[in-house]
């Protein structure tokens, strides 16, 4: 006879899906955030939008396997051709954007971590129609605007010396993810690299292209939704292990940076 524990367990959630969309010559997939490893020549070339900072071992046209670090809102490109092996132990939401007629995209040269505002914006929009999944949105105009971000190198300038660096990134990461079921202040995080609240914002908005506040929103978001994904935990649970008010200051967020209401996301 089972237990009335076993009985009573609920299985798991199913894995949060690939979210994909074509629409003229172009598709648009969203990857969740997971862990990955993946090896291959580009038969294409992609635009790539890491949503999330992430850290593992990547090899990009090179045969040199080294650590890398992707800050959160990073543009990047692969060019056709390019061989490309990349693994992460819990990976970050990504989107992808090719072209579908065998037309290639412009560029030759491989990159990742490029900060440009307008990118920033359309990689939203799209992250939040695919979450809706709605299909009525002006697609083809936005993976246009995408691409014209790649190839405008006036858009991209390497961050400025003593800005936030990969280390320090992963060490905020570390703290804010250790914290977020408290509260957390741009004090707190300007204290914890040894700079002050002006500085810290300021290099904060230059590397990752939006304010400390915004981001602790984002990484509080990635954590409810993660915790949706691998758990059937209450949503009222989630809100407050995330260190949201109430499960309705939670859904208000959601709604705003998403578009999607974590009841219909989790549906």
């Amino acid at each position: 006879m089972q237990s009335m524990s076993s009985r009573n367990r609920q299985p798991p959630p199913p894995p949060e899906p690939v979210r994909r969309i074509e629409a003229g010559p172009w598709a648009i997939e969203l990857l969740p955030g997971c862990a990955y490893a993946t090896r291959y020549v580009a038969a294409q070339s992609a635009i790539g939008f890491a949503f999330d900072s992430q850290r593992g071992l990547h090899a990009i046209g090179s045969d040199r396997v080294r650590p890398f670090d992707a800050l959160p809102n990073g543009l990047a490109f692969v060019p056709v051709g390019c061989d490309v092996f990349s693994e992460s132990p819990a990976g970050g939401e990504y989107l992808r954007v090719v072209r579908t007629d065998g037309m290639a995209l412009p560029g030759t040269h491989a990159f990742n971590n490029r900060i440009d505002p307008q990118a920033i914006t359309l990689a939203l929009r799209m992250r939040s129609a695919l979450l809706r999944a709605t299909a009525e949105d002006d697609w083809e105009a936005w993976a246009l605007g995408l691409a014209e971000r790649v190839i405008d190198h006036k858009a991209f300038s390497p961050r400025p010396q003593g800005s936030i660096t990969d280390s320090r990134m992963r060490l905020l990461d570390d703290f804010i993810d250790a914290s977020l079921d408290s509260p957390v202040g741009v004090q707190a995080m300007a204290g914890l690299l040894g700079l002050s609240e002006g500085y810290f914002m300021r290099a904060f908005k230059q590397a990752t292209g939006k304010s400390p506040h915004s981001y602790l929103i984002d990484r509080r978001l990635a954590k409810a939704r993660a915790l949706m994904r691998d758990s059937t935990a209450r949503l009222t649970d989630i809100a407050h292990t995330c260190g949201f008010n109430s499960q309705a200051h939670m859904t208000t967020l959601f709604k705003q940076r998403l578009g999607i209401s974590p009841a219909q996301l989790r549906r």
